[in-house]
C-alpha cells in the first residue's frame, strides 16, 4: 500500500468514525446524560430513551443521601392520558422508577425530579423525556445490518476520495458500497424494522420515517454511479456526488421521525 492509499484510508476512517459518533450522540434514542448538585453532592444520571418490550424500563439514579427523595411524572405520548406522578423507590443507594411496558413503537413521556430535605425540587431534564419501546431484534439480523451499514459508510467515503484523486479502484469501491447499502439498508433494514416495530417499511411514500427514507435516497446516486462508471474514466463526478450525499444522509440522526403509536387514534 503506497503513501497516498494510507493517507486516504486514514482520512476515510476518521470521517466515518466521526459521523457514526455524531449520529449516535444526536439521535433521539441516545440516553440523556447529566449531573446535578444537591447539598454539595454531585449526582450523575443516565435517563433512557429506548427500551425493549421484553420488560418494563427502569430509570435509576444513584443518590447516597437518604434525605433526598424523588418522583416521576409520566404519561403515554400522543394520548389523552392525564399526567401521573409516582414516587421514586429507594433500593440502597439507588432511587428508581418503572415505566410501564408499551407495545412496539409505543412511547412514554416522563420527567424525573429529585427533592432535597428542604423541599427544593431539582428536575433532571429541562424538558420531559420521550422513551420509545421496541421489539427484540435477533442478533443474527441486527449485527449483519450494523456491520454492513458501517462498511457502506466507510466504503462510500473511500470511493469519493478515490474518485477525487483519480485512483484506479473507483468502480470496485462503488460496487462494494452499493452492495453494502442494498443488503444492509434495503434488505436487512426492513427486517430489523419489522422485528422492532412490526412494519417492514415506514418511510416514503407510506410513512415519514427518515431512517428508511434516507437509506433509499442514498442508494439512488450509487445506482447512477454504477451505470456511469461502466466506461473507463467515466462516472467519477457521480461517485463523488454519491459519497457526499451518503455522508450527509448519515449525519441525519438515526430514528428521527421514527415509528410511533398514536394512542389518540386507538382510544
Amino acid at each position: 500500500m503506497n503513501n497516498r492509499a494510507v493517507l486516504l484510508w486514514t482520512i476515510t476512517v476518521i470521517v466515518t468514525f466521526g459521523s457514526v459518533v455524531y449520529q449516535r450522540m444526536t439521535g433521539p434514542t441516545y440516553p440523556v446524560v447529566g449531573r446535578v448538585e444537591i447539598a454539595s453532592d454531585i449526582i450523575q444520571y443516565t435517563l433512557p430513551r429506548s427500551h425493549e418490550t421484553i420488560s418494563a424500563a427502569q430509570v435509576e439514579v444513584r443518590v447516597a443521601d437518604t434525605n433526598i427523595v424523588g418522583e416521576m411524572q409520566w404519561r403515554r405520548y400522543k394520548s389523552h392520558d392525564t399526567l401521573m406522578t409516582q414516587p421514586l423507590v429507594r433500593a440502597g443507594d439507588i432511587l428508581l422508577a418503572t415505566i410501564p411496558v408499551q407495545p412496539p413503537a409505543g412511547k412514554v413521556i416522563y420527567k424525573i425530579t429529585l427533592i432535597d430535605n428542604s423541599g427544593e425540587r431539582h428536575d433532571l431534564s429541562e424538558e420531559p423525556i420521550i422513551l420509545r419501546y421496541k421489539g427484540h431484534v435477533p442478533l443474527f439480523v441486527l449485527y449483519p445490518h450494523i456491520i454492513l451499514m458501517f462498511s457502506a459508510m466507510l466504503l462510500a467515503t473511500r470511493t469519493g476520495l478515490e474518485a477525487a484523486f483519480k485512483g484506479i479502484r473507483c468502480y470496485r469501491y462503488t460496487i462494494l458500497t452499493s452492495i453494502g447499502l442494498l443488503v444492509g439498508g434495503l434488505i436487512l433494514g426492513p427486517i430489523v424494522q419489522k422485528y422492532a416495530f412490526g412494519e417492514y417499511w415506514t418511510g416514503w411514500p407510506v410513512g415519514h420515517d427518515l431512517t428508511d427514507t434516507k437509506t433509499a435516497f442514498a442508494m439512488i446516486p450509487w445506482l447512477v454511479a454504477l451505470w456511469r462508471g461502466r466506461s473507463e474514466g467515466k462516472g467519477r463526478v457521480w461517485m463523488i456526488v454519491a459519497a457526499v450525499i451518503t455522508l450527509l444522509v448519515y449525519l441525519i440522526p438515526h430514528s428521527v421521525l421514527g415509528s410511533e403509536l398514536d394512542y389518540t387514534k386507538t382510544e
